[in-house]
């Protein structure tokens, strides 16, 4: 790998980052709100997502149950993606499509939020989970690239679609991150007052 390669990327990097910004703020706006709404009364988030998705979601879940940057109480949040018992269970006993949509019958209530994340928008296992959140009258934060896939088509007019503005998974991964750092930070700030 080159020098001006390495460059590259750190520019195309920057560059959808700031198309995100764009695009993707009064979104994200949206979904602190509804977090918030959802937390302060009494309800809780489930995340889920694959691979560096799923990192992602057990990222969120411990900045909300720990902290961000600023001390409070912790936040309900739970990562679907952690438990290898229930994982390899439901996995071997049913089928991988559904080890998040039956971790969300089991623990969504109404109110809860679920925040899907998907690179591609079309992760099976991610789609039934959002079809479970919406059986359980629980909002739906989905956070895409790749213009949204099915996931797109799932949601409703209550949800909110954070799409990631590339093709690129590396680039989405990267928007994501951001992304929920700014949730997490503007979940801080509607609690905390600014800093």
């Amino acid at each position: 790998m080159s020098i001006e390669s390495i460059e590259q990327h750190f520019l195309d990097s920057a560059d959808t980052k700031r198309l995100a910004a764009t695009l993707m703020a009064p979104h994200i706006d949206a979904a602190v709100e509804r977090m918030v709404t959802a937390l302060t009364s009494g309800n809780k988030i489930l995340v889920c997502g694959n691979g560096g998705s799923a990192a992602d979601a057990q990222h969120f879940a411990a900045e909300l149950i720990g902290r961000f940057e600023r001390e409070r109480p912790g936040l309900a949040a739970i990562a679907l993606t952690t438990d290898s018992s229930i994982l390899t269970a439901i996995g071997n006993d049913y089928d991988f499509s559904v080890v998040f949509s039956k971790q969300v019958e089991a623990l969504g209530q109404p109110g809860d939020i679920l925040l899907a994340l998907s690179t591609s928008g079309d992760s099976a296992n991610v789609v039934a989970a959002v079809q479970a959140a919406h059986q359980r009258d629980m909002g739906v934060v989905a956070l895409t690239g790749k213009g949204g896939g099915r996931i797109a088509t799932l949601l409703d007019e209550f949800d909110i679609h954070l799409c990631a503005p590339s093709d690129r998974t590396a680039r989405i991964q990267e928007v994501h991150l951001l992304t929920l750092h700014c949730l997490c930070d503007g979940i801080d700030e509607a609690l905390l007052g600014e800093a």
